[in-house]
């Protein structure tokens, strides 16, 4: 029954997987108490910080939190291609 309304309204996979991604940011911002924006700045921060000792997938790049009982924690998985050997 999804399908036929998908079919008829015209809805793919890709629009699916923006609102998806939507929906995760208003999330982690509800649970982390940042904005999208700063949400986005970790990130972005993230990534220039660790692309100097690795080299990585930034398409592939996750940043979340994670709420264990009173507890938050930062999970990021980062998609390693290799270590740059020479960093100093």
């Amino acid at each position: 029954m999804l399908d036929l309304f998908a079919r008829v309204f015209g809805r793919d996979d890709a629009s699916k997987e923006v609102a998806k991604e939507r929906l995760r940011l208003v999330l982690v911002h509800d649970r982390a108490s940042l904005s999208p924006q700063a949400m986005e700045d970790l990130k972005n921060d993230l990534l220039t910080v660790i692309s100097k000792y690795m080299d990585i997938d930034d398409q592939g790049f996750k940043v979340d939190f994670s709420r264990h009982d009173d507890a938050m924690a930062l999970v990021a998985n980062i998609p390693i291609r290799r270590v740059k050997r020479n960093t100093l």
